[in-house]
Parts: C-alpha cells; structure tokens; sequence
C-alpha cells in the first residue's frame, strides 16, 4: 500500500441530503466510480457518523461508495434529535436512499460494530437487495451484549463499573439514569452522564482506564445522547433478533472480521454470527482493542481478496 495512502482523504463526487421525513434530513455522500458497483456503509455508534477517510479503504476506480450520517447523527439535521429515532427508521432511511439515488440491483454492505449490527438488519429484512456483506466487530445488540457491558465486564473493571453504577440499586437502570443525565439542561449532569457511563466503550479494552470529569462539547453530547437513548431501549430491537434471523441471510456471502480481544463486543458474537451463516467467512485477528492498525490492515487485505472472488 502506497505511504501516502494513510493521508489521503477522497472528496466525494456527490453529496447531499435526503428528502425530510418525520423531521430528520439524512446526510450522504458518495465516492469513487459513479458506474460501478454499490458499496452501502453503516458507521457505528449509534450516535457516530461516517468519515470521508474511510472510502479510501476500497477500490475508488472499481465501485461505487455510499456512506450516511443515520438519524440524529454527524452531517444528519437536526444533530442529537431523538423523536422518530429508531433501529428500524435508519434501516428505512438506507432503503430510501438507494431508492433516491436510483440504484437497482444487489448491493454490496459494509460495516463495523454499530455498523455490523444496522448492515444485518437490512439484510435480514431486504435480502433481494444484498449481493454480499463485510462485517467487523460484530455486534449483535442482545441481552447478552448488555450483560457484558453492565456486569461481565466488571470481571475486569470492578473499579469503573462501580464508579458508574455509583448508588444505583439495579444494574439494569444505568442506561435510563444516565438518558436523564445526559438530556438535561444541568450542565454538572451531562458532564456526569459523559465522564462515566458515556465514556464506558473508552474504558474497556484500556490497561490504565482514567476517569476524568468534563464537560461535553456540542458534538459529542450530541453523539451520547443518540447512544445512550439507544442502549436505554435495547437498541429497538428483540432479544437475539438477528441470530433467530439469519436463516435468512444464510445464503448470502460474508466476511467476518474481529479482535481476539475485544472487550467491548466480545468475540462471541462474531463466532455466533459465523456459525449461523454457511456462506460466512470468520477471521479472528490476534490483536487486541475494539478497533486496531491489525485489525483495519486485515478488513482490506481479506475484503480485496473477498470481492474480487465475489465479482460479476
């Protein structure tokens, strides 16, 4: 890979927002070959948003890459809305979308964590419309996931989980005291909602976790907010929906990549996911981290080879 390939940003070709509906206008953009293949992206979060230099991670003279900012989100208006929000919503906006963009045909999906999870729910529920998947750091949104993270993981962090669970009687309240927090008008509150429970993912996988009060910016209060009303919901989603699901998906091709180590989305649902779908590809990457230098280098070299096995 060339040495200024890690500095080069694409611009895209076109840009823009969605028609409004329910009082959201969805943020898009597009790179590489306007003739060529579709790649859909999902960013992760919820509450994160898409990032121009990721497309520089596909072959930009070979396909087509669309990315956009899902409900609440990045370059999405109005940022950090929470009123029709949901799981299910930004899966209706991508089918908007590529209906708006005038794409027919298989498309190809892409997507990590947040991101993994949103890609197999369209799949599951627009099948016709995938040609294949690649996925990393899975996250399958379910009950187990949020035991983890509420309780497992304090098998590791006692000391920050019981700084986040503080007083709280029941593990399972934390999402919904901290939505209190973080959309209130006290700014002592949200500072609380972002050092502690919102900055949890930054805590996980650390050797050296430092929990430091501030106070959010705009941007980022924005990007909580979206986050922890989602956890504080379930994500919107059933209880194991996308394994129960995958039959299916079961015959579309897919590309599994995950950290060996990942204590925010445990290997578990990436080997969950393998072995529900036949057509799946898993690589376990012996590296540790939710996202890591290995684990992108991996994601390409095994995506090239993928799709180029995948073509026509």
């Amino acid at each position: 890979m060339a040495f200024w390939h890690k500095w080069f940003i694409p611009k895209p070709y076109n840009e823009g927002y969605l028609p409004e509906l329910d009082g959201h206008e969805i943020y898009f953009r597009e790179f590489g070959n306007p003739q060529g293949e579709v790649i859909l992206t999902f960013h992760g979060g919820p509450g994160f948003w898409s990032r121009p230099e990721k497309a520089r991670d596909f072959d930009l003279k070979k396909y087509r890459v669309i990315q956009f900012d899902q409900r609440g989100c990045g370059e999405s208006k109005p940022v950090g809305k929470l009123e029709n929000n949901t799981t299910q919503d930004n899966v209706e906006d991508a089918v908007r979308l590529l209906n708006y963009l005038k794409i027919s045909g298989k498309i190809i999906l892409f997507g990590g964590s947040w991101g993994s999870t949103m890609a197999l729910m369209f799949a599951e529920q627009y099948p016709d419309l995938v040609k294949c998947m690649i996925l990393s750091k899975i996250f399958l949104a379910n009950n187990d996931s949020r035991k983890w993270e509420l309780k497992d993981s304090a098998a590791f962090y006692p000391d920050i989980l019981d700084a986040i669970r503080g007083d709280l009687p029941d593990n399972s309240l934390i999402p919904e005291y901290y939505l209190k927090l973080i959309s209130s008008d006290d700014a002592s509150q949200q500072a609380k909602a972002a050092s502690l429970y919102g900055s949890l993912e930054n805590f996980l996988g650390c050797l050296n976790p430092q929990i430091n009060m501030h106070t959010p910016d705009e941007k980022e209060l924005a990007m909580q907010r979206v986050y922890i009303y989602y956890a504080a919901r379930q994500f919107m989603m059933k209880d194991d929906e996308l394994i129960e699901n995958a039959a299916k998906i079961k015959h579309i091709p897919t590309l599994i990549a995950h950290n060996r180590l990942d204590f925010i989305c445990p290997p578990i649902n990436a080997y969950r996911l393998h072995k529900a779908l036949p057509m799946s590809k898993l690589v376990i990457v012996p590296d540790k981290g939710h996202s890591s230098k290995m684990l992108s280098d991996v994601i390409i070299r095994e995506m090239n080879e993928f799709l180029r096995k995948h073509e026509g």
